[in-house]
């Protein structure tokens, strides 16, 4: 919750308002809905997107992204978007998102809870909002609920 206060202050402070929050599946679901309830945004959108599995490879050794999921153009099409997601890693996720909002007609604002710069494939581009710069792995308090996240810490 400090990390979606400490973001919702640069937001107020450079007085943007959203017409939209988009969750980027799975990692910015959680903070898409703390940012539609402290910003009072009832148009909340999700976009569906594999690249990643939970241990950081590559889903099924995909090259990019692949969206499962993405609201019609029509709920897009000339919105101030919020494009939530959990970090930015490589960068290569939440930027696929936001060029489908922009090519959608929307205008999108990338916003993430952690920012790796170190790791990112773009040295010239970062999330327009950020609470934190780590090179760390990160596990979100809802990851904890995972098998995956369970099985490693039982050792198994």
């Amino acid at each position: 919750e400090s990390m979606i206060a400490d973001i919702a202050k640069q937001i107020k402070e450079q007085n943007v308002q959203f017409d939209a929050i988009m969750g980027v599946t799975r990692g910015g679901m959680i903070p898409a809905i703390l940012f539609a309830e402290m910003f009072e945004v009832r148009n909340i959108l999700a976009a569906t997107v594999i690249f990643y599995t939970d241990d950081g490879s590559r889903f099924y050794g995909l090259q990019e992204p692949r969206f499962l999921y993405f609201p019609e153009d029509l709920l897009v099409t000339g919105m101030r978007i919020l494009v939530v997601d959990d970090v930015w890693d490589t960068g290569r996720t939440v930027r696929a998102v936001r060029d489908r909002v922009s090519r959608a007609g929307g205008i999108p604002y990338v916003c993430t809870l952690h920012y790796k710069p170190n790791k990112s494939d773009f040295s010239n581009e970062k999330p327009d909002f950020y609470s934190q710069l780590t090179d760390d792995w990160i596990i979100y308090p809802w990851e904890r609920l995972s098998p995956s996240f369970q099985q490693t810490q039982n050792g198994k």
